[in-house]
């Protein structure tokens, strides 16, 4: 039997509604993204899930908490499902960037494999540590289970893209995850295939730089 992926991005941050990237920063979510987990919580709740793991930073964190309380499940923290380290970009917001550093946030949009805000971490770097670690939640998970992996926008897109087998600069071709929203790919025949995106209670706007992209 195959195995099945829930990729979820976690729900709303203030810094989501005005546009800025987080990167690494540990921004908490804010009441809409609380409601929104909630929600979210209640759909896959009634799905099977066998294994959950997480970003450690507190925005993925608490969404998955919230599914794991329903499943009656633990998450397993993470630190190789954070978001791309957004180098000097991180807290800023895009036309404050696009006044600074156009041309690299252009060619970062279009999906150039190029360090974010100069100094921070490549797609291929994130997808990197990302794949590390949905394989070792892969490997608790037997013939038929389902692995939750709540992350982040940009890196929930860079390991769908990798998962698709696809190369770095068609990564952008994926369209985003709105907040709390989830995509299912599964294993079949020894490759993973796209199930569902951006699956979720109601339709969200897509909100954040890392997301948008």
């Amino acid at each position: 039997m195959s195995k099945r992926l829930i990729i979820m991005r976690h729900g709303q941050t203030d810094w989501n509604v005005e546009n800025r990237f987080q990167g690494h920063t540990d921004i908490p979510l804010n009441a809409t993204g609380r409601g929104q987990v909630a929600r979210a919580a209640s759909i896959l709740g009634t799905q099977d899930i066998d294994h959950i793991i997480s970003s450690d930073l507190q925005r993925a964190f608490d969404t998955a908490a919230a599914v794991a309380s329903v499943k009656k499940l633990r998450v397993i923290s993470d630190a190789r499902l954070r978001e791309t380290h957004c180098g000097s970009w991180e807290g800023r917001t895009g036309p404050d960037i696009e006044a600074s550093d156009g041309e690299n946030l252009a060619r970062w949009f279009d999906g150039d494999d190029i360090p974010a805000g100069g100094e921070g971490e490549r797609r291929s770097d994130v997808v990197k540590r990302m794949m590390n670690g949905i394989e070792e939640g892969l490997s608790d998970c037997g013939p038929g289970q389902t692995l939750l992996v709540v992350t982040h926008g940009g890196a929930a897109r860079g390991a769908i893209g990798a998962l698709l087998g696809l190369v770095i600069s068609d990564w952008v071709a994926i369209g985003g995850l709105a907040n709390a929203s989830w995509s299912i790919v599964e294993e079949r025949n020894s490759r993973w295939r796209l199930i569902e995106h951006n699956s979720g209670v109601l339709p969200e706007p897509i909100l954040g730089q890392e997301s948008s992209q």
